[in-house]
């Protein structure tokens, strides 16, 4: 097993974050054009969709090179791109994927739901280092998660099929992750009582 690497976080989150941004400021340029390739028209978003999907390859490539590890969370989300986004540029529709989205966080929320079904928090398994809880901290943290995550897959859906393209883009490259973040800002009361003890704290 490659032992894990510990690399600057700026470049850490350049290459995790990069070809979204890159995906976004490319259909900014690129959304009202048309490309003929043998003899077949593809949209700006089919257009960009073909260079997003190599290129979160090669960094989620390199980011495993430079550390030794990648995460499930990682490692899923690069099927569900490869996946999605090549049907999207074989089968030249956008609608698959505007779909990965609503995949991704149903799973997430699926996986969320067993693990509560089976009296467990799999979300302790991948955050307890940085946010140490106590036992029903972490079911109650995980129960809203599980809901916020299916309530994000369900707005992307009305979202992708109801609204704008531009909307949708404008929703996956900034809104998911911005309510995201006020998702765990809104926690911090559930933070401050459920917080384990500090070392030594009411000893007497």
């Amino acid at each position: 097993m490659a032992e894990k690497r510990e690399i600057n976080p700026l470049l850490k989150t350049a290459l995790e974050l990069g070809p979204v941004l890159a995906f976004f400021a490319a259909y900014m340029m690129f959304k009202d054009d048309v490309f003929t390739v043998a003899g077949r028209d593809y949209s700006g978003f089919i257009f960009v969709t073909a260079g997003f999907v190599p290129l979160i390859v090669l960094t989620t490539a390199i980011v495993w090179k430079l550390t030794g590890h990648i995460s499930k969370m990682q490692i899923m989300t690069l099927v569900l791109v490869v996946v999605f986004g090549g049907l999207t540029v074989w089968l030249n529709d956008p609608k698959f994927l505007k779909i990965k989205p609503t995949i991704f966080f149903s799973l997430m929320g699926a996986a969320l739901a067993v693990g509560l079904w089976r009296g467990q928090s799999y979300l302790r398994y991948v955050m307890e280092g940085m946010m140490p809880l106590q036992d029903e901290g972490w079911m109650i943290l995980t129960r809203r998660l599980m809901w916020f995550l299916f309530a994000t897959a369900l707005a992307n859906e009305l979202i992708w099929r109801f609204m704008s393209e531009t909307t949708w883009v404008y929703f996956k490259t900034f809104g998911d992750t911005a309510a995201l973040f006020v998702f765990f800002m809104s926690q911090s009361r559930l933070f401050t009582v459920y917080a384990l003890p500090e070392e030594g704290e009411g000893e007497t």
